[in-house]
């Protein structure tokens, strides 16, 4: 199923996030998917996130599917130029798997394995427009496909708490232009700005998930305030994580701000994306307490 039905639906959209792991054996992450993430719209693989090698997205997605999940494809442009895209894009097309998020990705300085080439042959919109190329049945070199082209549901990310909101605008506009038909964002913990930022963007016409991540301590915010871009998490929630250390670590304080941030912001979004990074086994508590189960 592709995700664009559920919006043109009308429904609230959740989607929740995996990491492959850094080895090929994934029973582990397959019997949380199943557990904790088999009831939500689609679950999300990360195309070596970080710029940290792992288990690729492609691989993982197909085993997801077999599972009977719905998944994501992301597709980062940082490791792989336009021939190996596009060749990816088929094969994903070839197991079934209808839903692409597609991003310029990590450079790869940032990972583990900094001596690394970065490819960036392409970036994000460039990436969108291929797949919109490849829809129409020819490839970037202006060849024919063979046989029916492939259909995709085409996502792209946004920043809605960047400083730069004029910026991030303008690349949800060339994103829109390209062929994105809906978009996930950072994680939010600024819900006012998120709001404004809405209010902005729906001149494009397009669903929007809010993303979500788990605050998971005080040192995962400060990391995250120092270190990521586009995010900054107010003193007043990380004094929360600080009231009570047992609750922290047991991560209800955590879930209680995510559901918070979520209902706040649901009136003025088609969906929730939830980064579980590791804490699957929350999210069906976060969706009930959000209101969405």
């Amino acid at each position: 199923m592709k995700i664009t039905e559920a919006f043109e639906r009308g429904e609230f959209v959740v989607t929740a996030e995996v990491g492959p792991p850094k080895g090929f054996h994934i029973e582990h992450m397959l019997e949380e998917a199943k557990t904790y993430l088999s009831d939500i719209t689609a679950v999300n693989v990360t195309d070596n996130q970080s710029s940290v090698m792992r288990l690729g997205s492609l691989a993982t997605c197909k085993a997801l599917k077999d599972e009977g999940l719905t998944p994501i494809y992301q597709v980062t442009c940082r490791d792989r130029n336009r021939i190996a895209l596009e060749s990816d894009l088929l094969s994903a097309a070839m197991f079934g798997i209808e839903n692409l998020l597609l991003l310029t990705g990590d450079h790869t300085k940032l990972g583990d394995h900094p001596q690394a080439k970065p490819v960036f042959d392409l970036d994000s919109v460039s990436l969108i427009h291929t797949v919109k190329l490849l829809e129409s049945g020819v490839d970037l070199g202006g060849n024919e496909l063979v046989g029916e082209p492939p259909k995709f549901a085409k996502g792209a990310v946004v920043s809605p708490c960047s400083d730069s909101v004029d910026a991030q605008l303008a690349k949800m506009e060339r994103k829109v232009a390209a062929g994105c038909e809906y978009f996930q964002t950072q994680a939010v913990y600024e819900p006012e700005k998120f709001i404004r930022f809405m209010e902005k963007a729906k001149q494009f016409g397009k669903p929007v998930q809010l993303g979500i991540v788990i605050p998971k301590s005080v040192g995962m915010c400060r990391y995250m305030n120092a270190n990521v871009a586009g995010i900054h998490i107010p003193e007043e929630m990380i004094d929360e994580l600080k009231a009570d250390k047992e609750k922290t670590k047991a991560g209800i304080t955590g879930v209680e701000i995510a559901a918070r941030i979520i209902k706040e912001c649901k009136p003025y979004c088609q969906g929730v994306h939830i980064m579980a990074m590791g804490w699957e086994s929350k999210v069906p508590s976060l969706l009930k307490q959000a209101g969405l189960r």
